[in-house]
């Protein structure tokens, strides 16, 4: 059972968690990792690239030129994709690039995700994330007291918007619920930090 210490947000120790074997040590699929990031990435694009094709672009409703008798190539159309200016042969349309993938395969990603950073040393657990009021400074000094300054994903267990608008202002600093936790985030940035309440439903979650 994996057991790291707990922080206070002067980044003294105060503690000692265990965290549940099945979640933050479970055995690292990468393969499985691999997929679900291309999953989320998909179902972020936007799909709205288009061309227009030989009926969208303006003109070229009249034939050139006659069909036979001046010596050049038969054409019925100045807007044919072979002329400048003309249309676009089986150019990019809007799609929609989503698609889904088992739950089961996504919290078994996540746990790997999870357990990756547990093995990296990466994943540092504090006893809460609070702050009296939105103050960039203080969540800067925060970050800087546990060593996370490089690129961290704070995962609370509740939303608060005085920490929201603290970390939004920090370069490269995210924040999260722990009940909206995914994959590509947690790769994504090279520290976790998670408040002792946000394990716990975690926890409760992903059992």
């Amino acid at each position: 059972m994996p057991n790291v210490a707990v922080f206070n947000m002067e980044g003294k120790q105060i503690g000692d968690m265990d965290l549940d074997e099945g979640i933050f040590g479970a055995e690292i699929n990468e393969a499985l990792l691999h997929q679900v990031v291309v999953n989320q990435s998909a179902n972020r694009r936007q799909g709205t690239h288009a061309v227009k094709n030989r009926s969208m672009v303006r003109g070229g409703g009249r034939k050139p030129w006659r069909q036979k008798g001046t010596g050049r190539a038969r054409v019925g159309s100045i807007r044919s994709p072979l002329w400048v200016g003309g249309g676009t042969t089986f150019g990019p349309a809007p799609r929609d690039y989503s698609y889904r993938m088992p739950k089961k395969a996504r919290r078994a990603a996540l746990k790997s995700a999870l357990s990756a950073k547990v093995k990296e040393g990466k994943l540092v657990i504090v006893d809460e994330i609070s702050v009296a009021e939105p103050k960039t400074r203080v969540m800067a000094a925060v970050l800087r007291s546990l060593d996370v300054e490089k690129k961290p994903l704070l995962v609370i267990g509740e939303w608060d918007n005085n920490v929201e608008k603290s970390t939004r202002n920090i370069k490269h600093a995210a924040l999260s619920k722990s009940q909206g936790l995914n994959v590509y985030d947690v790769l994504n940035h090279e520290h976790l930090v998670m408040t002792q309440d946000a394990v716990a439903k975690l926890e409760e979650v992903l059992a």
